[in-house]
């Protein structure tokens, strides 16, 4: 497996490395954010999950500098709007909901402490409600307005506690002015919309939901679905009225998507219209395949609705037998985007060669996967 390492966290440490973002700059430059988390791990004053790391690369890749840590920064995004580079999050393990701005690369950021300068929805006393969560998820920019999916965990209760919701803003207006932000109503997840036959046992939800926008103008946000049995399943909430709007249908919205238990990222080929995701979903079934995080692969789909695995891209050479493989290795999290005309470079949190188990990754690595479209 070739990659390169943007950063190594020893195991004895009990701190691990988590959110993966990547971008690469107008100049060239390649930046990446990531977090930590476990109980060694950094915590602020409310005694939480709350420090991101920004690193860059000058030579594609190739090698990593730390730049900086970004106090009160977590499962955050790195996007570019309009030449500007931005990392939007929340302050914390459910924290409030910030962005903040970085004028020369990522070296140096602004901070957000009040509602003009990037502090865009306060969250609850450690956790108190509301307890705002995300991940290192797309932005959909459309018609003048940019969209965002976000979670509010109430009760700060994983999984069952899961209520998704939209933000978006006007693309003129000043990002940084929570002002400029609207968020949309929230959806409970409800364990009874699920079929019988799938026995769930009632302690999963929805979350990381991915703002798309389908080939006929309809705007989704599409969000990973974790319930047990099945670890193939997303669901696709509506969009509507310029982000103020929500709606679920259970009877037509949850849809197959392959790795639908783990989080993806999902972003348009514009050459092809195909939708990718990188998600974990070998392209054969294994009897390891549910809720493993061992195999990493290329999906595609025309319609946001319907999806195909089409590629393996990584998977465990360690030597491992395959129940350890699913137990001790994880190619999690990525973060992706296309990069020039004929390749795709991403960003994961990996549990290798060493990892305690899958789930509590020690490293940060960066990949560029050559000529996707082959499999397309």
């Amino acid at each position: 497996m070739l990659y390169s390492e943007i950063k190594y966290q020893p195991e004895q440490t009990r701190t691990y490395l988590g959110s993966p973002s990547i971008i690469r700059l107008e100049d060239g430059v390649l930046v990446a954010t990531h977090d930590y988390f476990g109980p060694g791990c950094p915590r602020n004053h409310e005694s939480e999950e709350a420090l991101a790391s920004v690193y860059r690369s000058e030579d594609n890749g190739q090698s990593w500098q730390n730049v900086t840590h970004v106090m009160n920064a977590y499962w955050s995004t790195l996007f570019i709007h309009r030449g500007v580079l931005y990392l939007f999050g929340v302050t914390q393990q459910y924290g409030s909901i910030v962005i903040r701005r970085s004028d020369d690369g990522g070296f140096t950021w602004s901070h957000p402490t009040n509602g003009s300068n990037g502090l865009l929805f306060k969250g609850g006393y450690y956790h108190d409600n509301p307890n705002y969560h995300t991940s290192s998820v797309p932005f959909l920019f459309h018609r003048h307005r940019i969209y965002r999916g976000m979670e509010e965990c109430w009760d700060a209760k994983w999984g069952s506690g899961f209520k998704a919701f939209v933000i978006s803003a006007d693309q003129d207006s000043d990002l940084l002015d929570a002002a400029s932000w609207t968020m949309s109503n929230k959806i409970l997840f409800q364990h009874d919309w699920l079929p019988k036959e799938w026995e769930d046992e009632g302690s999963g939800g929805w979350l990381e939901g991915n703002v798309c926008l389908d080939p006929k103008g309809q705007i989704w946000n599409i969000l990973r679905v974790h319930t047990a049995p099945r670890y193939d399943v997303g669901a696709m909430v509506r969009v509507s009225d310029g982000g103020r709007e929500i709606s679920f249908d259970p009877s037509q919205g949850f849809i197959e998507m392959p790795g639908g238990k783990t989080k993806f990222v999902i972003r348009r080929d514009e050459r092809t219209g195909y939708y990718l995701s990188l998600v974990n979903a070998p392209l054969q079934k294994t009897p390891y395949q549910s809720g493993c995080r061992n195999v990493l692969s290329l999906a595609k789909s025309e319609d946001l609705r319907h999806w195909q695995v089409v590629k393996e891209i990584l998977r465990d050479e360690s030597g491992l037998v395959p129940q350890d493989s699913a137990r001790l290795t994880g190619f999690q999290y990525v973060d992706w985007h296309f990069d020039g005309e004929e390749d795709i470079i991403f960003a994961t949190r990996m549990a290798w060669r060493g990892a305690h188990n899958f789930h509590d990754s020690n490293r940060i690595t960066f990949h560029r996967l050559r000529q996707f479209r082959k499999w397309l």
